[in-house]
């Protein structure tokens, strides 16, 4: 059933032109009428002309405006380097009996952390962390020895980005109470992550096909992007 406040919003949108991200704020931020603090949300669809499966894009981006949410972030360590975890703002730091623990489904966390030395016990929870997306990854910045800066990232701002099985990525460039100039920040940073995979990838031609513009309970707009990506 449709609410009457999602009635009241513009219709059809997706079938605009695109316009640049600059114009479509002020329009998504105008859509936000719930009374929460909506999201503002970007919505990729890679190239058709890729095979596929044969684009697999997962990394991390430190978004300079933060993302609006605060983040519970769980390490994994020796004890030698608990105090370090501890520092950086860790909300669980735990070492075997920590990965007990999640063996047993206790994962009130949002964000793990693991040391290289620590990853050989926590990777035979594949199965309990995996579905989750909570498995540490060399690849993602969630497996090191740098733990202060890894848990500072976490906490700081920062966003995956990565394809589903049908080439399409989604992800938050901030809330609508961000100002523009934040969300231009996090959306360019987004945007410069997407190119150096694009080069990662040895892609042909395009990265990105098409590209929306979106709030949490609003509609989505065709967004232009450069000639990059």
């Amino acid at each position: 059933m449709v609410s009457k406040r999602f009635k009241k919003l513009p219709k059809n949108t997706s079938n605009l032109p695109a316009e640049g991200i600059d114009k479509l704020l002020t329009e998504v931020k105008k859509n936000c009428t719930t009374k929460f603090d909506e999201s503002v949300d970007l919505n990729f669809q890679i190239n058709h002309k890729q095979k596929k499966g044969e684009v697999n894009i997962r990394t991390v981006v430190n978004l300079p405006g933060g993302t609006g949410k605060k983040v519970k972030v769980a390490v994994v360590c020796e004890d030698a380097k608990a105090s370090d975890a501890k520092a950086a703002g860790a909300d669980i730091v735990g070492g075997d009996d920590f990965i007990e623990k999640i063996k047993g489904g206790e994962m009130n966390f949002e964000k793990l952390i693991c040391t290289p030395g620590m990853m050989i016990k926590l990777s035979k929870l594949g199965k309990v962390l995996g579905p989750k997306g909570l498995m540490p990854n060399p690849k993602l910045g969630s497996v090191t020895e740098n733990l202060k800066q890894a848990v500072t990232d976490a906490k700081s701002g920062q966003a995956e980005i990565r394809n589903d099985k049908d080439g399409n990525i989604g992800v938050s460039i901030g809330k609508k109470s961000f100002s523009d100039d934040k969300l231009l920040k996090n959306f360019n940073a987004i945007l410069e992550t997407l190119e150096k995979e694009k080069s990662n990838n040895t892609l042909k031609g395009d990265l990105i096909r098409s590209a929306f513009l979106t709030s949490t309970m609003g509609v989505s707009y065709k967004l232009k992007l450069g000639k990059n990506i």
